[in-house]
């Protein structure tokens, strides 16, 4: 098995959840069971991530309320980041705040000037319920903000204020994906 380590090689492409859907703003669920089932979710993260071209993936992303998300994300300097967490906690946001264009894969083509620190610190588990921690810089510390906010029942639209928050609100309202029906 050549691909077996591959992430997401396993997996299968879920539908994302987009702006609008409950399930991005309710805070997700601790994980509790760190079995098969736990496994072939990041797996499916993975696949649905590289699918949809993104540098991370939030389980609720997927429909599925629990603190999990992918990611493969480059920092500034390049250098590639690949791993998953499982009950992150962001323990450290910190350094200069930074506001840089931010997407979504639940928002799709769209993005905004979002305030950002340049370090975080990720602590959890991995899906075999190992200890990690995570230190992210630039572009991959923004990275593991979002992903968290994901889990916490927030998008980055949350965090974008005044005339940004309007014009980016103004977007999602015309936005072949969004539903008239659904609250943003």
């Amino acid at each position: 098995m050549r691909n077996a380590s591959i992430p997401g090689t396993h997996g299968r492409v879920r539908p994302l959840t987009l702006l609008g859907n409950p399930v991005l703003h309710t805070p997700c669920e601790e994980v509790t069971d760190f079995g098969p089932e736990l496994a072939r979710l990041v797996d499916d993260l993975f696949a649905t991530m590289y699918a949809a071209q993104g540098v991370g993936l939030a389980a609720n992303q997927v429909g599925e309320s629990l603190r999990v998300f992918v990611y493969d994300c480059p920092d500034d300097e390049d250098v590639r980041h690949l791993g998953h967490v499982v009950n992150p906690r962001l323990v450290e946001a910190d350094g200069v705040v930074i506001r840089g264009p931010e997407g979504c894969l639940s928002l799709p083509g769209l993005e905004a000037g979002t305030e950002r620190f340049d370090h975080a610190v990720v602590e959890g588990f991995t899906m075999t319920g190992e200890p990690v921690t995570i230190h992210g810089t630039g572009f991959f510390a923004r990275c593991l903000q979002h992903e968290c906010d994901h889990l916490a029942g927030k998008v980055y639209a949350d965090r974008v204020t005044g005339r940004r928050h309007r014009r980016l609100m103004r977007q999602v309202a015309r936005a072949s994906w969004h539903r008239a029906d659904s609250p943003t």
